[in-house]
């Protein structure tokens, strides 16, 4: 069922809101100023000056502190991600964390996908997962922002893939902006895996890129069926810039290390949930109350 792009408070009211990000301390800020160096790459000091609203004398020390703790690497006006180009060259991805949850949540995916389905891969470590299982299926198109994800099909025989336009995050391997967003412009596609950063009942779906809430709005559009896959650690955590509410996506697929208040929050806000286990799969169809809670 098509659901509508929801934005679920004052905060977020327009497209891609960023958190907020003022008064952060040190540790924080350069903390969010990591997340989206391994989202994006690089930065530049005058865009993190303006985003995190300090002055481009602070941001050089973020900077230079986050060099001495080996994580960037500085350059004239910004910074990169250290070792991001052998990343790039060995064609893997940033984010490898918690792969034994991301598995499960791939091998369940396949449930959902049948012959004849037209489906859009976000770009990402799980739904890269979700990819390599797709070898050997028949009769299914594949739409995707990820470069690894179209090489990993490209040569499947019963599989088309359609790599979108955009501009190259190295980190993901991905492609973004809005000439990305435009690709998915007039198309009808049955289902959308869609990735996330963080899950939260307040920010809603959270991401670190700012970049990537067109391209992620226009997957949505394009889909009658919205997945998220999101492995249980992303639960109740935030990231740099909010998507909208929970209710814009169908189902959230995730593993059953969930905590049990993360669940019961899911329950009263009647949001699908789907639980995937290392030798089953429940799915838990919920219904309930729409109070806030401050769980997430």
């Amino acid at each position: 069922m098509k659901k509508q792009l929801v934005i679920d408070s004052e905060q977020h009211k327009k497209n891609g809101k960023r958190m907020k990000l003022k008064n952060l301390l040190p540790n924080q800020r350069r903390e969010k100023i990591l997340e989206l160096l391994r989202e994006d790459g690089s930065a530049k000091v005058a865009s993190l000056s303006a985003l995190f609203k300090v002055t481009e004398v602070t941001i050089r020390q973020d900077l230079e502190k986050l060099e001495k703790d080996g994580f960037v690497e500085r350059e004239h006006g910004g910074a990169f991600l250290k070792n991001v180009e052998d990343q790039v060259r060995n064609f893997s991805l940033v984010h490898q964390e918690n792969m034994d949850k991301k598995a499960l949540i791939a091998e369940k995916c396949l449930e959902f996908i049948e012959s004849g389905d037209t489906i859009i891969l976000d770009c990402g470590s799980t739904t890269t997962e979700i990819a390599k299982r797709l070898k050997g299926l028949k009769n299914i198109t594949v739409i995707t922002n990820a470069l690894n994800i179209a090489l990993i099909l490209g040569t499947e025989p019963g599989i088309d893939t359609i790599l979108t336009g955009g501009e190259f995050k190295a980190p993901t391997l991905s492609l973004t902006g809005q000439k990305a967003a435009d690709s998915f412009n007039g198309l009808n596609v049955h289902k959308l895996f869609l990735a996330t950063a963080g899950i939260s009942l307040k920010a809603g779906l959270t991401y670190p890129s700012i970049s990537d809430i067109v391209v992620k709005k226009a997957m949505i559009e394009a889909a009658d069926t919205t997945y998220l896959v999101a492995d249980s650690t992303k639960i109740g955590k935030k990231a740099l810039a909010s998507l909208g509410a929970l209710t814009i996506v169908d189902y959230i697929i995730t593993d059953e290390s969930i905590k049990n208040k993360h669940r019961q929050v899911f329950e009263e806000h009647e949001i699908e949930l789907i639980i995937a286990q290392k030798d089953k799969t429940t799915k838990e169809f919920i219904k309930a109350k729409t109070d806030t809670s401050n769980v997430l």
